[in-house]
């Protein structure tokens, strides 16, 4: 992704939140959403699961299971390797 892209995402209480989609990664699949929290308070990177319903429009899914974060992490982390310094 050459350009900044932001999403903003809404919870069930109406709260919003804006991220920077670093990528999209394939796995087993299923499509699933890096993503880098705005918020300069959170310094993490939240993993999604994404479902296209159209052009315009996707749902984005909380990941349950921690080996498909694990796995979609280490192929981000692989794809971006000389882009960012990833911590052990």
């Amino acid at each position: 992704m050459d350009e900044q892209e932001i999403l903003v995402l809404s919870d069930d209480m109406g709260g919003e939140a804006e991220f920077e989609i670093l990528d999209l990664v394939d796995y087993e699949g299923k499509q699933y959403a890096v993503l880098l929290p705005l918020d300069e308070n959170d310094t993490g990177i939240v993993i999604l699961e994404m479902t296209v319903i159209d052009e315009e429009t996707a749902d984005y899914a909380d990941v349950e299971d921690d080996d498909i974060l694990n796995a979609v992490f280490d192929m981000f982390k692989e794809a971006h390797k000389d882009e960012f310094d990833f911590a052990d």
